[in-house]
């Protein structure tokens, strides 16, 4: 029998929907359920908080980034794991590309066919948030909407007036309970998002926290009844982005956590085997390595102490000597280069095997799905190969040099020009490869 599903979306970002999936997601495992979880499009931040919640890997779906035998295959890595799959949606509920959403989560609800339980905002409001949840029923009837959680009542009266006028415009919708205002859900954030999983010493706690809660005010067994299996037929695994090598090296520590789950087990299914080290650590990739792999991160906050661990950076260099590959995504992409400006001002040096300064001394954001086509010949594919993938980030390029990796353009068609750089086996670029098109 197939994992059964549900996505938990909202009216807009802000709105409470990461919290209530942490929360679901720890007193569902704390019972003991074989629970799995996954967000919708290109975060690497909220899905750490999920793995941490659950003790399950949490992968990305993105109905805009991966073609559908992709996404088949990444829902059956979550069911082959999993009774209960709770997916969190990204922004909110409508929003993607463009006036039609192209890419949301309505969109990622109408290929797996999971149900939708809405996280409705309700701070400031009473009967109008039953209006504003039919707008959002009725938006688009082929999704389902079949739950919703009131959040942010301000008093049980007030969560009973909502709640009555929910079930009276939409009887159909299965008032699953109402959260209170509390301070003790907020959580501290930083410039890409929240601040990591791994750096919250309390997380735990907070996540016992929100669960007790949930467990309090929520009608637990009516939500779990509204999940059902998706009729999308599963697929076998499929490497979205080939494995750089047999025996790859995988930057793992704070500065370098944003490589997609999905992605490191399509390289160990294609036969690869992946292997952790710390450059925050002083750690070298180890010395039979033939790739090496920097995903992104947070670079930035650790620029001084990457650039004093002379370690990680003689074995980086000594990787690509012996003919190793040796690839980087945003943060991988400027440890690669020759400096790092931090926001202060200060410049760092980093390994220097790529022709690239980067500095956050003038914060410019990047943001948004990017169409990208290989420039030349690597192990992402010969020239020509086209990926679809994501960029977010606050840095700029104030010197490069060099043969460019990709030709990118924006999800709307807009030419962004090259991308990257390679020298030898070494290549970056800012751009997050989500799947092969």
């Amino acid at each position: 029998m197939r994992a059964r599903g549900l996505i938990v979306a909202a009216a807009s970002s802000g709105s409470g929907k990461t919290t209530l999936t942490l929360a679901l997601l720890r007193l569902l495992a704390r019972s003991g359920a074989r629970v799995a979880s996954a967000k919708a499009g290109p975060d690497y931040i909220d899905a750490a908080f999920h793995t941490a919640a659950s003790h399950r890997p949490c992968l990305n779906l993105d109905p805009w980034a991966m073609r559908p035998s992709t996404l088949a295959a990444t829902l059956a890595l979550l069911e082959a794991e999993a009774d209960l799959i709770v997916c969190e949606g990204v922004m909110g509920l409508f929003d993607g590309i463009g006036a039609d959403g192209e890419g949301s989560t309505a969109d990622l609800a109408a290929i797996t066919g999971w149900p939708v339980v809405l996280v409705l905002d309700v701070f400031g409001q009473s009967a109008t948030a039953a209006a504003v949840l039919a707008g959002l029923v009725r938006h688009r009837p082929a999704i389902r909407v079949a739950g919703v959680i009131l959040n942010r009542t301000g008093s049980p009266a007030h969560g009973g007036t909502v709640a009555e006028a929910c079930r009276r415009t939409l009887p159909d919708v299965v008032v699953l309970g109402s959260i209170p205002r509390s301070p003790a859900l907020t959580r501290p954030e930083r410039h890409l998002g929240l601040v990591q999983a791994r750096e919250q010493v309390d997380l735990d706690a907070f996540l016992d926290r929100a669960a007790g809660l949930a467990e309090a005010a929520l009608d637990i067994p009516a939500l779990i009844a509204l999940a059902l299996p998706s009729p999308l037929a599963p697929a076998g695994i499929v490497a979205s982005v080939p494995p750089p090598g047999q025996r790859i090296a995988v930057a793992d520590d704070l500065a370098f956590a944003f490589a997609y789950p999905a992605m490191l087990a399509g390289w160990q299914r294609a036969g690869a085997e992946v292997v952790p080290f710390s450059p925050l650590a002083d750690e070298a990739p180890g010395a039979d390595a033939d790739a090496v792999f920097l995903p992104g991160g947070y670079p930035e906050l650790h620029a001084g102490r990457l650039a004093a661990n002379a370690a990680w950076k003689r074995g980086v260099a000594a990787a690509a000597r012996r003919g190793a590959q040796v690839y980087g995504e945003c943060g991988g992409y400027m440890a690669l280069g020759r400096g790092l400006v931090d926001a202060r001002g200060h410049r760092h040096e980093m390994a220097g095997l790529l022709p690239v300064e980067t500095s956050f001394a003038e914060r410019k954001l990047h943001l948004g799905y990017r169409e990208i086509v290989c420039a030349a010949a690597t192990p992402l594919g010969p020239a020509g190969t086209r990926y679809r993938g994501h960029e977010f980030h606050y840095a700029s390029e104030t010197g490069a040099a060099g043969d460019p990796l990709f030709e990118a353009g924006d999800a709307r068609g807009g030419a962004l020009g090259p991308a990257g750089r390679r020298t030898g086996t070494v290549f970056g670029s800012f751009l997050h490869l989500i799947d092969r098109r």
